[in-house]
């Protein structure tokens, strides 16, 4: 039998969907679906019930699953082990990211892993910090970074990076020429936010009633996905916004955007997230290392400067 069969096995079995399962392991769903039915021939029984487009494992499908879980478990283990014995740092490791993480601050920090650990391979996953926490439960991914706190006790979650927020206006707004604006001042202004399960949209809405206020406070005219679309419609006059000021280097060298510091200041964490009991081969874990290394020189720095 075939260790491939029994990998997408437990993946179907997990995510209880052949397109999930398929987007996870990078295959197309008829190799997925072949895949089962080669174990179904071996074991010559059913292992899942099809119907009404919902799948659910047989009793024997529960018994097999309960084992690939043993199996593949020790599998990793010894391969990890065993790696660990040679020196050598190889795998896949899968690293799930909010859009503001992936977009402006992960590429640096991949790339430079990347170079220290030429053998690991690096996928990426990207979501809103909600989606992102929720890969990492279903075990999705092996890592996950995020912007907003995270409350599933069952996750390690490790505080890495300290982020500051501002508001944004384009240039020739009635602000523009502020050194801070008072949040109850937001008020005022068509509001441009990001979406459900967004870990800034989270952030403000947190910062809003540590303030007395609420989402509903706000002139909210539109919601985006992305902090592109979010300095965009600012950009053209739609709204005025809250974003990080990570992203907004590009912007302020040009003159599109002005950014002007919110009273009371607005600061949130960037987070690594994880499964507490999770195995963790070598290449997780010398991520997580490394990744703290970078936590720490930026601490450093910052108060250097």
């Amino acid at each position: 039998m075939a260790d491939r069969r029994l990998q997408v096995f437990h993946t179907v079995a997990r995510l209880l969907s052949f397109t999930k399962a398929a987007e996870s392991l990078h295959m197309t769903q008829p190799a997925v679906t072949f895949q089962i039915r080669q174990l179904e021939e071996y074991f010559n029984t059913r292992l899942f019930d099809r119907t009404h487009n919902r799948i659910s494992l047989t009793e024997a499908g529960e018994k097999v699953y309960a084992y690939s879980e043993r199996i593949l478990g020790l599998y990793r283990e010894m391969d990890n082990e065993i790696r660990t014995l040679t020196g050598e740092i190889i795998g896949v490791l899968v690293i799930g990211a909010s859009t503001t993480v992936a977009e402006y601050l992960l590429p640096k920090l991949l790339g430079e892993f990347q170079v220290r650990f030429p053998k690991v391979k690096l996928r990426l996953r990207v979501s809103n910090s909600m989606g992102v926490v929720h890969m990492v439960e279903n075990n999705d991914i092996d890592i996950g970074l995020v912007e907003s706190p995270v409350g599933n006790k069952s996750l390690a979650v490790d505080v890495c990076w300290s982020d500051r927020l501002a508001l944004i206006v384009p240039p020739d707004h009635e602000l523009a020429g502020k050194e801070s604006v008072h949040i109850s001042e937001l008020t005022r202004y068509p509001f441009v936010s990001r979406e459900e399960g967004s870990g800034t949209r989270c952030v403000v809405s947190d910062y809003l009633e540590d303030n007395g206020m609420s989402m509903t406070d706000l002139d909210l005219s539109l919601e985006f996905g992305s902090p592109e679309a979010i300095k965009n419609a600012v950009e053209a006059g739609l709204g005025i916004s809250i974003v990080s000021e990570s992203t907004l280097a590009k912007e302020l060298e040009l003159k599109t955007l002005t950014s002007i510091n919110l009273d009371p200041p607005l600061h949130r964490p960037f987070s690594l997230v994880h499964q507490r009991q999770k195995f963790r081969i070598r290449a997780m874990q010398e991520f997580l290392n490394f990744a703290h290394e970078q936590c720490d020189q930026s601490k450093a720095d910052d108060s250097a400067d």
